[in-house]
Formats: C-alpha cells, sequence, structure tokens
C-alpha cells in the first residue's frame, strides 16, 4: 500500500509503502511497480537504513523490499542538493547510504530516533526539515527553470526568461537536478502525459496535452525513460491493483 501527504517542508511529499510478500511476488524478486524519472530526489528510510535517492534517467526496479515498511521525503526539483550537501550529478542514477554524505556519527543517531520513533515518515519529515532549517535555500532562478520546463517552453525560452545562457543553464542545471535542462524537459513533460494517462484520456489526447508531437512520440518517451510501453503503464498504474495500491510516479525505495 501506498501513501502520500503533503511534507511541511515547501514543495516536498511524504511518502509510506509496504509491500507485502504478495505483492512483490514469488521469491526474492522485484516489486512490480518500477521508480519511474520525475526530477525529484528521496531521503528513505527503508528497513531500518537511511539512504538517498538520486535522479533517475531511466526507471528503477526496487528489490528487496517484500515484508518492509519504507517511508520518504521526495524533494522538489533543484530543492535537495542544498539540503544535502552534494550536486545532484553525483547521485544520478544512484541509491546511497545517508552516511556517506553527512557524518556518520550523526547518521546513527538519526537512525535510532527513527527506529525508536511510532511513525517513521513524520521523524524522517523533522530530520529533512532540520537539515534545511540550516541549509541554503533552493535557487529561485531554478525553481523558475523547472516551472518553464514543465509549462512545456523549449529549454532555449526558459534560459532566456530565466536571465541565463545555454551553457551556465546546463552546467547550474547539473548541480540542481542532476542533468541538463532538455533531459529535465522530458521527464516533466512524461510526468504530464502520463497524469493524464491515469486520469483516463487516451494516448493521442494525453501525448498532445502534454506537449508531445503525437502518440507515437509518446510511446516513445515512455520506453525511453520508463521501459515500459503505454498499455503496460497503463494497467500496472491506471487500473487498480489487485493487492497494492500504486503510487502515480514511483516512489524511490530500494534494498
Amino acid at each position: 500500500m501506498y501513501q502520500e501527504r503533503a511534507s511541511r517542508l515547501d514543495g516536498a511529499i511524504v511518502w509510506t509503502r509496504t509491500v507485502t510478500a504478495e505483492a512483490a511476488g514469488p521469491g526474492p524478486g522485484p516489486a512490480p511497480y518500477p521508480v519511474l524519472p520525475d526530477g525529484c530526489m528521496d531521503l528513505l528510510w527503508i528497513g531500518g537504513r537511511l539512504l538517498v535517492a538520486g535522479p533517475d534517467t531511466r526507471a528503477y526496479v526496487p528489490e528487496g523490499i517484500a515484508g518492509l515498511h519504507c517511508a520518504g521525503v521526495r524533494f522538489a526539483p533543484g530543492a535537495a542538493p542544498a539540503l544535502l550537501g552534494v550536486p545532484a550529478h553525483e547521485l544520478r542514477d544512484r541509491r546511497v547510504e545517508l552516511a556517506d554524505l553527512w557524518s556518520p556519527a550523526d547518521v546513527r543517531g538519526i537512525t535510532a530516533r527513527l527506529a525508536a520513533a511510532e511513525d517513521q515518515a513524520v521523524a524522517l519529515e523533522d530530520v529533512a526539515l532540520r537539515r534545511a532549517a540550516g541549509s541554503p535555500p533552493p535557487d529561485p532562478l531554478l525553481r523558475a527553470v523547472v516551472g518553464g520546463l514543465n509549462a512545456g517552453r523549449t529549454v532555449a525560452a526558459t534560459a532566456d526568461a530565466v536571465g541565463l545562457g545555454a551553457r551556465q543553464l546546463h552546467r547550474r542545471s547539473l548541480d540542481a537536478f542532476g542533468y541538463g535542462p532538455k533531459t529535465l524537459a522530458r521527464v516533466l513533460r512524461l510526468q504530464r502525459a502520463l497524469a493524464f494517462v491515469r486520469a483516463g484520456e487516451s494516448f493521442a489526447a494525453a501525448a498532445l496535452a502534454a506537449g508531445c508531437a503525437d502518440q507515437a512520440h509518446l510511446a516513445r518517451e515512455t520506453r525511453d525513460l520508463a521501459g515500459l510501453t503505454l498499455g503496460a503503464y497503463e494497467r500496472a498504474y491506471a487500473a487498480p491493483a489487485k493487492s497494492e495500491t500504486p503510487q502515480p510516479s514511483g516512489s524511490r525505495t530500494t534494498a
């Protein structure tokens, strides 16, 4: 079962997921719902471990989580690097131990507090809030970049709107989002399109509404970024699951 809510941290989402053995499938195989690229990074609590999920450029299938209660704080695109203290591109397509980024002694103390907490999701959110209070705020210019690209503007038009040259925008995007603005635009467009699919729109209508050239364009992007056909996505995410409620874009769980 997957659940999420808005965080007390601006722009973030707090989520929880419990994967039953039935939902995970027989044996030690992967859980059925892949994590799809969304431009975000997550702070994770999984089976007593604290981890960070970097920005994805391809679908990620979590393994070894059957029977585990997972919690996470999913940060808005560009918001996590200042809080975590590491450029996003260093964590691209990776899941790493939080102790590799922060003081191991501090992480041991945080781990003990979360293990004793009645609600690990709330406790994890508190960790993020305390860390954010002592960290530089996210760059508002890069928030404007996300807004422009998510509105369907071209990379060139977005760069002009925020007053950056193409090279400057690319360099700052690597640090903030983990990849360049063209990749971020593709990821955000795919998420828009799949939201329309989940809402019941036809593939062709979803493609046009999200800014794709046509349904074939959306189908290619879904295969490239999500590792799924449109039909497979619709069956896995839009239809009610028998044993587990699927998450909208894939919570970032890992072994």
